[in-house]
């Protein structure tokens, strides 16, 4: 981390504004717009989303183009593929169903602050002791796996 450009972190401050400013502006930060999306009365996120991936699309885009590395971080730019395997699956459905129940996804529930949501509170508790317990399960697998391959 101390080899980052100085503007770093304030540059990730500047751009969380911006984030919690679209999602504000959007209405996306508000879990009863998300819901009635969830709920196919209401088609707005996926224009908001869409409307993000695609500036997002063309900024990665063209920055590779422009520049060989990151200007914040002097890391090249380069792809990193992800396997799709069970854990994408799995986490994915769990995530569908936390994002169902609580109406909102985390970024959004951050930004769901600034709009004066307190009661979010207890969704942002709860993605943090989720989190954790996933943290938590999988270091005891991994422990145990580690163990098992020792043993043979």
């Amino acid at each position: 981390m101390s080899d980052r450009h100085p503007l770093f972190k304030p540059l990730i401050f500047v751009g969380g504004i911006v984030f919690g400013f679209g999602l504000g502006f959007s209405h996306m930060a508000r879990p009863e717009v998300v819901l009635n999306f969830l709920q196919f009365d209401d088609f707005g996120l996926p224009f908001v989303m869409f409307g993000a991936a695609i500036v997002s699309g063309v900024a990665f885009a063209l920055l590779p183009r422009i520049r060989d590395a990151a200007p914040l971080t002097g890391d090249p730019y380069e792809r990193r593929l992800k396997p799709f395997d069970r854990n994408v699956l799995v986490g994915g459905a769990v995530f569908g169903v936390g994002w169902g129940l609580s109406g909102i996804c985390p970024g959004a529930a951050y930004a769901s602050l600034g709009v004066g949501n307190i009661t979010i509170l207890w969704a942002l508790a709860g993605m943090f002791l989720g989190a954790y317990a996933q943290g938590y399960w999988r270091s005891r697998s991994q422990a145990r796996d580690t163990a098992v391959t020792g043993a043979d």
